[in-house]
């Protein structure tokens, strides 16, 4: 895949954030304020594309990570807490019982 088709596909992505991060939402426990480390995004970013049938080496896959991840930076969403994470900021998804997500 090209450089042009990453950014084409990050464009897309950008569009459809929102559905993004829902989606990384029912596979992962993410809330407001919870970590988000790199390597789970990546993955998490592979299984959305491979849904829509587009397949990327692992090469590409962490470009576009890297891009995706620094635009979400930027708005906001992610608050960068070291080199490997991020903290969500996401009001969208507070838990409605503070404390343990897991906790019923």
């Amino acid at each position: 895949m090209s450089n042009k088709n990453i950014q084409s596909l990050f464009e897309s992505l950008k569009k459809e954030n929102e559905i993004f991060l829902n989606y990384l939402k029912a596979r992962f426990p993410l809330f407001h304020n919870s970590n988000i480390f790199s390597r789970d995004f990546e993955y998490g970013l592979q299984s959305f594309l491979e849904k829509k049938e587009i397949y990327l080496s692992f090469q590409k896959l962490e470009e576009l990570s890297k891009l995706l991840s620094d635009y979400f930076e930027s708005t906001g969403i992610f608050v960068k807490t070291s080199k490997i994470g991020w903290k969500l900021n996401y009001p969208q998804f507070v838990t409605s019982k503070p404390g343990d997500p897991f906790s019923y």
